[in-house]
């Protein structure tokens, strides 16, 4: 895996993927950016996110759930002193269907979280607490 950053100008940077993706981090206006994109931080849980994210659909397709709807909401929380490390990132799913089960949901989560997302096994091993929770939406 392999990707490009190219200084954009002032705090701005361009990001190309191995896989042909591009995108634009900025900076905040008081750091001398613009605001033209997600700060690095940002792509970070941005990258957990999917990573889980794919990970539970994947393992709720398997066992025929009818998902309709996933959402990962996450926070994190970041140290005080520089560099400013996470610290500990919550990872909530809102997950929406037709006569979910819980205890699929449930394993999916945690199967994601222990053994598959390498995004947060990795966080994990580097001293953040990962942690995680979900709540099913019956949908209409």
């Amino acid at each position: 895996m392999k990707v490009e950053i190219t200084w954009g100008g002032d705090a701005q940077f361009n990001g190309q993927t191995g896989s042909g993706h591009t995108l634009t981090m900025d900076g905040p206006p008081d750091h001398g950016g613009q605001n033209k994109g997600p700060r690095p931080m940002e792509m970070l849980l941005l990258g957990l996110g999917g990573c889980t994210s794919f990970d539970v659909m994947s393992i709720l397709k398997k066992a025929r759930q009818d998902v309709v709807d996933c959402r990962a909401q996450i926070e994190a929380e970041r140290a005080d002193s520089v560099p400013a490390v996470f610290t500990r990132i919550h990872v909530h799913f809102v997950v929406t269907g037709r006569n979910l089960k819980e205890s699929h949901v449930k394993r999916a989560v945690a199967l994601s979280a222990e053994q598959y997302c390498s995004a947060s096994i990795m966080l994990e091993r580097g001293g953040v607490e990962v942690t995680h929770s979900y709540a099913l939406v019956e949908a209409s």
